[in-house]
């Protein structure tokens, strides 16, 4: 570029060579000077205004503050050579800063550049979006970006920078982006033939889907049958073959964007993943040929167990997963061992069993020392996970000798998880309340007000472990040197419970008062404040040391501090009162139980671990801590924790507070258990989108058609015509759908998924996943298996979803209703009628009275009834009913998890009111009631069939 401007090459000569920094400001401010003169004249051509902008960019580049050439930047945006465009966009990226007033002046140039056919311009516009990425710019630009990577016009180049320009802007602002409005669109474009723009799409899709998981999940299905193309098929561009690993960035999205997501319950993709999964595992096993191919195969392997742990810890390949993964925790390799151990944490935050974890509990101990800080915070995360009740001592004593010579930065979290493995794991409380006191003697500082808060709770709600906490506590005291949390919790409980140890040999309560007041002076206002309530608590249970005490509240009535001046005028007045007074015995009552809550402590570890770009697939600890990774609100403010109660403990959270439990102390308490919180959490489910139905001229009737039949046409129009042929056998049904292309250019991004209102109910699943395209002029068949498990209303869904020329959708009632899978039964007329009998009335009776239609003969059409019952696959019983308009059917309902159910029908029709009674019973009033509902809407006057 600046061998095509004289004078920029020079300006940047002079520069380079001026050898002291006040002869290069001296030339830039000359040159400064001389281009403001430039533009202030005007009368420039564009080369001239491109030359003048470069050298101010260059300028700016230096460090030097910029005030000109704004304009000129803007004017070049605009002009028709490519050279002078650049420079333009160069300079409002690296001058303007989002906020900036002229970016306004810019938003329709580059609305222009991105409707231009000319894709060097879109690249042009799409780099300043990206880079901007303003407000203000993705309001008005967001369309146009998405617009330009939809079209099958578009190049694949400018497809990718539209992808990330669009990633760019939902990361800043994602507000702005419809992104549930999007979902089928951007997910098609992951069927792309090219794999770059497969790669930028799948960015952008995990991005979108950590927020919008619901209107992203068929990106599921994609996901797996893209992979299998990759890693089974072998269905790749040779460029993108890194080391003869298939495009690994590929597959470590997609991989990892399956993880965001339940494991389905459709067999046929659960079936695609194993083998995908299969193929990563034997593929790991080779030697690699290099770094960059161990590199590319590790990266890929360790997503692929990921997901594997993500699926069923009890799969075999989870199995073999944990054998590779017990070499990698030792291998010399750095990033190896990170991975290794964070990958294992993975599996010890699912597995139902630790032991082949255990098994390399040493070696995970020893890599605390590892020399890198990251390997050790991995090999502390594994730790806690691992931790059970049978190796909770020995991990974490290792744990607390590790902390004295630990990272300060390790420190406090290495405090949290050893304070709740802890309290998770103690068999005995003895065994908690010895370490939680040593692990706050050796970690001082780092240890938060959560931890002796959480020790304060469980002493006070566990009678038998008072005594000796009590005794435990003052031992720490006797180091002339303790740490003032130490105290904080000694003030508390030998406040409440010192004299349970009172006439023990070296506990008396002047041994107490002595022990504690010593340490005193090393301490902050808070804890002193904390130990006045001590104080006024023996004034009630040791009058021996009487004295001594009110001799300590007459010193504070005169410090400085208003808090400790207040109390100690206060708790002077109550211990000067008559000794017959019981103002005093009722103000200092013992303490009652806390309310059972979890710990806080909890909520705080997964708040320091929720800080990360994408969101974790797993929280850092035991299966406990994974079981409902996301609760609801309600269950999270249930669940909250210790509220830091009245007297020592509230005083010390809030030195301010009176000493007695407050209406306002337990608000602020429950303010407090809230921090961390995600308010915006919907306090229940939200229920699932209502799909809404695509209907054509005949939709309605060809559906209620094939509700009676087996074969027929589901929906047509001038692009596609759908058809359904089933088969019926029991609980089990086989549904062959056929996908005809009446076009002559081939469906491109063709996606099918079922979803069904109640799978517990009905299971639905394609037996292949479909392919991504049907040629034209031809006919694509998906066969469906189908199972009932349960009595089920609505019938599933089916979404179809292509690409012909532009983005097509619709969605479709599948004919896969409760009555088709009733098998027909004879039935004598005695044994017809001694079970109607026995089945009796409602409620697992249903009946119904409802209009019907004559024949043209103004008869009862008698055989359209019998066409539709024998459609819903009853026997119809002849010769029972005297009456030969009625019909008398049965048949029984299979249902491979609630059983059989039988049923029993009698339809009943009466000419002259053109009025019909249907009447059905079974042994389930819900098979009753929604056989009713079905055969009503079928045999009814306004039914078209």
């Amino acid at each position: 570029m600046a061998s095509n401007m004289r004078g920029l090459t020079q300006f940047i000569a002079d520069i380079r060579g001026a050898r002291v920094r006040e002869l290069e400001e001296k030339r830039i401010n000359k040159e400064m000077a001389n281009i403001r003169k430039k533009f202030k004249d005007g009368n420039l051509d564009g080369y001239q205004k491109k030359k003048y902008v470069a050298k101010i960019i260059y300028t700016y580049i230096l460090g030097y503050k910029v005030d000109v050439g704004h304009m000129e930047a803007i004017n070049l945006i605009s002009s028709n050579k490519y050279s002078e465009k650049q420079i333009g966009y160069l300079a409002v990226t690296l001058l303007m800063h989002e906020n900036s007033d002229f970016l306004r002046l810019v938003v329709n140039s580059i609305r222009k550049d991105l409707d231009d056919s000319n894709e060097f311009a879109n690249c042009l516009a799409l780099h300043a979006i990206a880079n901007v990425g303003s407000q203000e710019m993705a309001e008005a630009l967001a369309e146009d970006v998405h617009r330009l990577l939809i079209s099958p016009t578009s190049q694949t180049f400018v497809k990718k920078k539209a992808a990330l320009t669009l990633l760019r802007l939902y990361r800043k602002h994602p507000e702005v982006i419809p992104a549930a409005d999007w979902a089928l669109r951007l997910i098609s474009l992951m069927d792309e033939q090219d794999l770059g723009v497969v790669l930028c799409v799948t960015s952008l899709v995990m991005t979108i889907a950590q927020d919008h998981p619901e209107a992203y999940k068929i990106s599921y299905t994609k996901a797996a049958h893209r992979l299998y193309k990759i890693i089974v098929d072998r269905e790749y561009p040779a460029e993108y073959s890194y080391y003869k690993v298939p495009s690994p960035w590929l597959q470590v999205k997609l991989l990892r964007l399956l993880q965001y997501y339940s494991p389905t319950d459709d067999q046929t993709v659960l079936g695609v993943l194993q083998k995908v999964l299969e193929t990563i595992m034997q593929t790991a096993g080779t030697t690699p040929r290099n770094v960059q191919h161990n590199n590319a195969q590790n990266a890929v392997l360790f997503e692929a167990i990921g997901l594997a742990i993500h699926l069923d810890t009890n799969s075999p390949l989870v199995g073999i997963a944990a054998q590779q993964l017990a070499v990698f925790i030792s291998s010399k390799e750095t990033n190896v061992r990170y991975l290794g151990l964070d990958t294992m944490a993975h599996l010890a935050a699912r597995a139902e069993s630790l032991d082949a974890i255990k098994q390399h509990q040493e070696t995970i101990i020893n890599s605390l020392r590892d020399k890198d800080i990251s390997v050790r915070r991995r090999a502390l995360d594994l730790l806690y996970s691992m931790c059970d009740v049978d190796n909770a001592e020995v991990i974490v004593g290792e744990l607390l000798r590790y902390l004295q010579v630990a990272d300060y930065g390790l420190r406090e979290e290495m405090v949290l998880k050893i304070a709740i493995a802890t309290e998770r794991y103690a068999t005995n409380y003895k065994w908690y309340v010895d370490t939680v006191f040593s692990l706050i003697s050796a970690a001082g500082d780092h240890v938060s007000d959560e931890v002796w808060f959480r020790v304060i709770q469980i002493v006070t709600n566990t009678e038998e472990l008072q005594e000796y906490a009590s005794k435990a506590i003052f031992e720490h005291l006797r180091p002339a040197h303790c740490h003032e949390s130490l105290v904080k919790v000694a003030g508390y409980v030998l406040g409440e419970y010192g004299h349970v140890i009172a006439n023990d040999p070296g506990y008396s309560p002047m041994e107490q008062f002595q022990m504690l007041h010593a340490k005193s002076p090393f301490c902050t206002a808070p804890t002193r404040a904390l130990l006045l309530s001590t104080y006024i608590k023996w004034v009630n249970v040791f009058p021996e040391i009487k004295p001594q005490l009110v001799a300590v509240f007459d010193r504070y009535r005169h410090v400085l501090d208003a808090e400790l001046q207040q109390r100690a005028c206060e708790y002077y007045a109550l211990a000067t009162r008559l000794d017959d007074d019981e103002l005093l015995q009722n103000v200092c009552e013992e303490m009652p139980p806390f309310p059972a809550r979890e710990s806080t402590l909890l909520m705080r570890l997964n708040k320091k671990h929720g800080d990360t770009n994408d969101k974790r697939v797993w929280n850092i600890g035991g299966k406990d801590a994974n079981i409902e990774r996301k609760p609801t609100l309600r269950n999270a403010v249930r669940h909250s924790t210790l509220p830091v109660g009245a007297a020592g403990a509230a005083s010390a959270s809030n030195p301010g507070a009176p000493s007695g439990g407050t209406d306002e102390g337990e608000n602020a308490d429950i303010l407090g258990s809230l921090a961390g919180l995600d308010l915006s959490t919907p306090s229940a489910e939200p229920d699932k989108p209502i799909v809404p139905l695509t209907h054509v001229a005949n939709t309605d009737r060809w559906y209620d058609k094939l509700c009676y039949s087996n074969d027929g046409i589901l929906h047509e129009d001038v692009q596609v015509q759908v058809g359904i042929k089933s088969e019926y056998h029991s609980q089990l049904g086989r549904v062959a759908i056929y996908i005809g292309n009446k076009l002559s250019v081939a469906l491109t991004s063709f996606t099918a998924t079922v979803t069904s209102s109640d799978s517990s109910a009905l299971s639905v699943s394609f037996q292949k996943i479909p392919a991504s395209t049907v040629p034209a002029r031809t006919q694509a068949q998906h066969i469906l298996q189908v199972e009932c498990r349960g009595p089920f209303k609505t019938p599933p869904v089916m979404t179809v979803s292509f690409m012909a020329g532009s983005h097509q959708a619709f969605n479709l009632r599948l004919p896969i209703v409760m009555a088709k899978f009733v098998e027909p039964v004879t039935l004598a007329a005695n044994d017809f009628f001694e079970r109607w009998k026995i089945i009796g009335g409602p409620p697992r009776e249903a009946q119904a009275v409802f209009p019907i239609t004559l024949d043209a003969g103004g008869q009862v059409d008698t055989g359209k009834h019998h066409k539709v019952i024998a459609g819903q696959r009853f026997h119809i019983l002849e010769s029972i009913d005297p009456n030969p308009l009625n019909i008398v059917a049965a048949g029984v309902l299979h249902m491979s998890q609630s059983g059989k159910v039988g049923c029993l029908l009698r339809l009943e029709p009466n000419k002259e009111a053109k009025l019909c009674r249907l009447t059905i019973r079974s042994t389930s009033e819900d098979v009753s009631s929604e056989l009713l509902t079905l055969l009503q809407r079928l045999l009814k006057a306004d039914a078209v069939l």
